[in-house]
């Protein structure tokens, strides 16, 4: 399953070769509540042809109908602003206090997208500066830690980082639950699994199957901060293999299932194997957050929400929510 920026350009580059023109949206920034993060795309061509989203409902049904109309952005790249007022907030139904700046760009030049494409699909990052005065745009190195879209000066940054990805070691039916869930969460999902009867048996569509070891494949692929790696199997001579080599790769989460017998013993076997005790903090286990799963697909939601909180720095955050009856209620309530 391709990244959800990756379809926005691609789709974009189709419509202006059949032909016609189109429009990028970029989400710039956000105050209070907002359904979409800065950086998020949305791509604009003619009747029925969408692809992306910055917010959904009544402001992309105005924005849209601006667009096409040449209200916005037709001749060079333009600001936009909705829920300056309580008034308007209300007309477009952005949640309360929600604002949101996005900037839009007419695309006539589906050669000019072509080294993001390539990017994308090389899972390579790469930053696009587009100047507001002038509509040009050049490309630059993407910097380490940057944010995902910068609007300084005129001149707006939106970096095209790497898919994120989810390795998966283990191909048995909660590994094809978490797939689901994470291919809808935007991951590109990678499942590996040494042992054939397994591995026979895979058919999650949008997901890639590597029957071979997975410490082979976790140094092949795991090259950047966007990787995260899971180990299900329940088979030490896998998932050991796997996780020596996943905390020392820089992927932002690695988890493995089992009780928590299960897991002191795990970790009992990887200190016997020197992997170093600052290697073994980063080891997330008993995976997924405490929220009383027990069915397959009860335990997928639970470590995919372990990854959108990690993924967003608010994994700390969530496992308090959770133990604090007090802090439960009151987030049930607002």
């Amino acid at each position: 399953m391709d990244s959800s920026d990756l379809n926005v350009i691609r789709a974009l580059q189709d419509w202006v070769r059949a032909g016609g023109r189109g429009h990028l949206v970029t989400v710039v920034k956000t105050w209070g509540s907002s359904p979409r993060p800065a950086g998020s795309l949305l791509a604009v061509g003619g009747p029925g042809h969408l692809m992306g989203s910055v917010s959904g409902g009544c402001v992309e049904d105005d924005l849209v109908a601006r667009l096409r109309s040449g209200q916005v952005a037709s001749e060079r790249p333009e600001r936009v602003v909705y829920g300056v007022s309580r008034e308007e907030g209300e007309r477009f139904g952005l949640p309360c206090g929600g604002t949101l700046e996005l900037v839009c760009e007419s695309i006539d030049d589906a050669e000019a997208l072509e080294p993001v494409r390539q990017a994308l699909e090389q899972r390579r990052a790469v930053c696009r500066e587009l100047d507001l005065n002038t509509g040009t745009t050049r490309l630059l190195p993407a910097q380490p830690h940057t944010a995902a879209c910068r609007l300084q000066d005129s001149r707006l940054r939106k970096v095209f980082g790497p898919q994120w990805q989810l390795i998966i070691i283990g191909a048995a039916e909660l590994s094809r639950c978490i797939a689901q869930l994470a291919q809808a969460l935007d991951y590109h999902v990678v499942v590996c699994d040494p042992r054939a009867d397994y591995a026979a048996t895979w058919d999650v569509p949008g997901t890639e199957l590597v029957a071979g070891l997975p410490d082979d494949l976790i140094r092949a692929r795991v090259s950047d901060e966007r990787s995260a790696i899971i180990t299900l199997t329940h088979d030490p001579r896998v998932d050991d293999m796997a996780l020596i080599e996943a905390l020392e790769s820089p992927a932002f989460y690695v988890g493995a299932l089992g009780s928590r017998r299960t897991t002191d013993a795990r970790l009992e076997r990887l200190r016997q194997l020197d992997v170093p005790a600052t290697a073994l903090a980063r080891l997330h286990a008993p995976i997924g957050l405490p929220i009383g799963s027990h069915a397959p697909m009860e335990i997928a939601v639970a470590i995919a929400a372990e990854l959108i909180a990690a993924r967003n720095n608010a994994l700390g955050g969530a496992r308090d929510r959770l133990a604090d009856p007090a802090a439960r209620k009151a987030a049930s309530a607002a």
